[in-house]
């Protein structure tokens, strides 16, 4: 877990540095606070009872339980960015294949 946690750690970073297209400040701050608690857990498994004990909840189940549907809601998120992103390329790719299309039978016309 700690090695996963460090390359999805070392991959955000590269990519926010980077300015990789759809990067923003709050996906990089999100992915530092999800691979960072994953790796804390990791490294310190009792942190899940302070986790708990932090947002109300008695027993440290429930909390490990929570975190995960948290986690769900982050990849479903991750997911949702990237379909966007896909959304995004296709479109341009569209507008360039029209533009070209509009190029090419205006050169028809003339002849």
């Amino acid at each position: 877990m700690i090695a996963i946690s460090s390359v999805m750690l070392f991959i955000g970073t590269k990519d926010f540095i980077k300015r990789e297209a759809g990067q923003t400040l709050l996906k990089y701050v999100v992915r530092l606070i999800v691979w960072g608690g994953m790796g804390a857990v990791a490294v310190y498994p009792n942190t899940t009872i302070l986790v708990a004990r932090f947002l109300g909840i008695e027993d440290n189940l429930t909390a490990v339980v929570i975190i995960g549907f948290v986690l769900v809601f982050l990849i479903i998120f991750k997911l949702l960015s990237a379909i966007e992103k896909i959304e995004q390329n296709v479109s341009e790719l569209t507008r360039k294949d029209a533009l070209q299309g509009i190029d090419g039978a205006g050169t028809d016309r003339e002849e």
